[in-house]
């Protein structure tokens, strides 16, 4: 088991908890993709993917958790936006193969 960071005296000990913590970090943004995959399903029209207003809330939610929890809020907001424009990208890739699909089967 990986050490704290706090508690981590050598470089092999921080590699070791920086690799664990992303594994962790895939398997929840697995998770993500998911409720992705869903909307590019559910959203009827494809100019609903994007939504500005929906993008500044989850930053917004994003970067009250992150003053809570004591992330930098510089990492927590740069990394959101990203995470956020390339799920967009995977919304619009799911929403259009979904209505072929649909197409196909008609």
């Amino acid at each position: 088991m990986a050490k704290a960071g706090e508690d981590c005296q050598t470089m092999a000990e921080v590699r070791e908890g920086v690799d664990a913590l992303d594994r962790e970090l895939v398997a929840l943004l697995v998770k993500r993709q998911a409720y992705m995959t869903a909307a590019g399903r559910i959203k009827n029209d494809r100019d609903a993917v994007y939504d500005a207003e929906r993008i500044e809330d989850v930053v917004s939610k994003v970067l009250v958790e992150a003053r809570k929890q004591g992330l930098s809020e510089d990492i927590a907001e740069q990394v959101w936006r990203k995470l956020i424009e390339r799920c967009i990208a995977f919304e619009f890739g799911e929403w259009d193969s979904h209505r072929a699909a649909n197409k196909q089967s008609a």
